[in-house]
């Protein structure tokens, strides 16, 4: 048996006898759905060109300063994302994650960097995910009324050449006034959290629920880059909630006691469901 085959194995048996999952999950979950996950700069431009020529890298983007400045620059930017995320499916993985956790006592609970919904769109219920950077599929006023509201109502027609959005902008239905991604960006002093800390009561009070060494912690694609679901993951197994399971094929490193898997999210998964049910069929 392979070192990867035994930690397949370790992995597998956790999971089987786990009485709850914590997923984390960070831009790696959605690459085998299809989805960017901008790693690096060159990445970013492959993806975005018409930011390429003006120099702008995810970064630069990712800043609220755009929709005071230039609305449509910052509109077509996120208008894009959500529309493609609109348009993703999330890949079988989730889907084999659901069943892991319908069969444990208390289920799951997702932490996840990622602003896309792949979690809710694949069947997770929203009262069980923790979005720590917000969501692309709400939205908050930039007016004085600060309201969060379901980005579903909202369509943006974007320019495939610039990537600039067509008038007219979103608007808030209460006051008028634009609004923005209810998303953290970088240098953000204005990002309204109400709905994330929400999101985070409720985590911490199912966690409390769990049995100390009884909960598998999966980690699905979370580098060190924007480290806060690895993180996460690493305090939770450091305080004897459970083992941390890092599925990760650049930085699969962990600390001790965890179980490391170099491999994308869904080949993971896929690996460690054929490992389950051969412990089954046993």
């Amino acid at each position: 048996m392979t070192p990867m085959q035994q930690e397949l194995r370790r992995a597998a048996d956790f999971l089987r006898s786990a009485d709850a999952l914590l997923i984390g999950a960070g831009a790696g979950m959605g690459v085998d759905s299809g989805l960017p996950d901008f790693r690096g700069t060159e990445g970013f431009w492959r993806a975005y060109p018409a930011y390429a020529k003006l120099g702008l890298d995810f970064a630069s983007m990712a800043n609220p300063q755009w929709f005071q400045q230039d609305p449509e620059l910052a509109r077509g930017f996120y208008g894009h994302r959500l529309g493609l995320n609109r348009a993703t499916n999330p890949h079988p993985g989730f889907a084999l994650l659901r069943t892991w956790a319908s069969r444990m006592r208390h289920g799951a609970f997702v932490f996840t960097s990622n602003v896309d919904g792949q979690f809710q769109k694949a069947g997770f219920p929203e009262e069980r995910v923790l979005e720590v950077h917000g969501s692309i599929h709400f939205a908050q006023c930039l007016g004085s009324c600060s309201e969060i509201s379901s980005a579903a109502p909202y369509t943006v027609e974007v320019d495939p050449e610039t990537f600039r959005a067509r008038p007219p902008l979103p608007t808030c239905p209460r006051c008028g006034s634009l609004v923005r991604p209810n998303i953290l960006m970088f240098g953000d002093w204005e990002w309204d959290a109400s709905r994330t800390e929400a999101q985070e009561q409720r985590l911490s009070k199912w966690l409390e629920a769990v049995k100390p060494g009884s909960l598998a912690i999966i980690e699905c694609g979370a580098g060190t880059a924007i480290p806060s679901v690895r993180n996460f993951c690493e305090r939770v197994a450091a305080a004897g909630k459970g083992t941390l399971i890092r599925i990760n094929v650049r930085e699969p490193q962990v600390p001790a006691g965890g179980i490391s898997l170099p491999l994308r999210a869904l080949e993971a998964c896929v690996l460690l469901s054929k490992d389950m049910h051969r412990g089954e069929a046993m």
